[in-house]
């Protein structure tokens, strides 16, 4: 199986590893996957390294220009000019891949890399698109293609549904794929006093988790600093992901915090934390918020991305799961009432219930061996029955 993604952020990535883990799991022994980053991968074209390397910056410095960029882009003629210059460089490192794995499935999990899928297969090889914007879906994503589409959420169905090209039933609402430490649940007070003691972190504590996805973006250090102003007996977790110079300077304010400020840089055990916290304070990326629903810890949403977040606030708040803060004060205003209200809290954990698919993952992974025509272990072939895999994820 041949995964494209790209490490322009840290979703991308995260639900192509969540995809291979459940595949690993229901197919043992059977799958081989391979994953390939032609953006900023060694293989990618150095204008192309060069233009994604600006993602980072971009969004922890400029997110109004992010902003403009998606919006001029997001339509067909635009991306029909944009697949023709600038991310043509993505065609030739996934051929490359392709013909070397020669794969049974091809699985895209970044806009930019879809229609190099679809190229690479040609007409023998299934494509199936990933797509990890929660609400707001690009028009990258969208544009007529014959593979299959999974999309998170219900508003992400209704948005490709509705393109011109696109057929209904080629898009199936599966959830965002999230690693089998999220898709286990919340833990039970034990095993999170546990796990707790092991990280470091007081078992008694509220914690909570401050996060601005893998760029570490969204104000991150001023938001870190009024917490533990505005509280003396709050424990921070402050996850900077790539942002090196933000890690530095919360570093530095760690040593002055009294032992209440934890620093991290760029984690793959991210869930463990997201495990710990009773609140996680982060602007409204879509893997967070996936990953925060499935362990049941609450979201206090600080700000989002222009254009591709855009939306991802409402399904949280519409859903009960989180409440979206505005200022400095209006987050130290509501943890405050959020500690003295174990029913607001509680209330709130529902809401992650109801937000939650865990599922997502299996769900992918059951179409991917679909595609590749592998038999569901323990699933007699009579059962299968003739429907094409479309049908049979989306009766479930």
């Amino acid at each position: 199986m041949l995964f494209l993604f790209s490490d322009t952020g840290a979703g991308h990535r995260r639900a192509a590893e969540a995809v291979i883990e459940a595949l690993a799991a229901r197919y043992p022994g059977a799958i081989r996957a391979v994953l390939c980053d032609p953006l900023t991968g060694p293989a990618a074209a150095r204008p192309l390294r060069w233009l994604a390397g600006l993602y980072g910056p971009c969004v922890r410095l400029a997110p109004w220009l992010w902003g403009a960029a998606y919006h001029v882009s997001d339509s067909r003629p635009a991306m029909a000019v944009l697949w023709r210059t600038a991310f043509a460089f993505v065609r030739r490192p996934v051929a490359a891949a392709a013909a070397a794995g020669r794969p049974a499935v091809i699985v895209s999990c970044h806009p930019l890399t879809g229609r190099a899928a679809l190229q690479a297969a040609g007409t023998g090889v299934p494509v199936l698109t990933v797509v990890t914007d929660l609400a707001a879906v690009h028009a990258s994503w969208r544009y007529p293609q014959p593979g299959l589409i999974a999309v998170p959420s219900g508003d992400a169905l209704a948005r490709c549904a509705s393109t011109a090209g696109i057929l209904a039933g080629r898009c199936l609402h599966t959830g965002l794929p999230v690693d089998g430490r999220a898709r286990s649940g919340p833990l039970t007070p034990a095993a999170r006093a546990a796990l707790r003691r092991s990280l470091g972190l007081p078992p008694e504590d509220f914690v909570v988790l401050v996060t601005g996805g893998g760029e570490g973006c969204g104000g991150l250090a001023r938001r870190t600093a009024a917490i533990l102003r505005a509280f003396g007996d709050i424990h921070v977790v402050a996850a900077c992901g790539r942002n090196e110079r933000l890690r530095r300077r919360l570093s530095g304010l760690a040593g002055r915090a009294g032992g209440r400020l934890t620093v991290l840089g760029f984690t793959r055990g991210f869930t463990d934390w997201l495990h710990c916290a009773d609140v996680v304070m982060t602007k409204a990326g879509p893997g967070i918020i996936a990953e925060a629903a499935c362990c049941g810890t609450p979201l206090l949403l600080t700000s989002h991305l222009p254009g591709q977040e855009r939306g991802n606030a409402r399904l949280v708040t519409r859903a009960g799961a989180g409440r979206r803060v505005r200022s400095g004060r209006g987050l130290t205003r509501e943890l405050a009432r959020l500690r003295r209200d174990p029913a607001a809290m509680a209330a709130l954990r529902d809401g992650c219930r109801r937000l939650a698919r865990p599922d997502a993952a299996p769900q992918v992974a059951e179409l991917i061996g679909e595609l590749a025509g592998l038999a569901w272990p323990g699933l007699a072939v009579s059962e299968r029955g003739g429907r094409p895999p479309t049908a049979r994820v989306a009766a479930r």
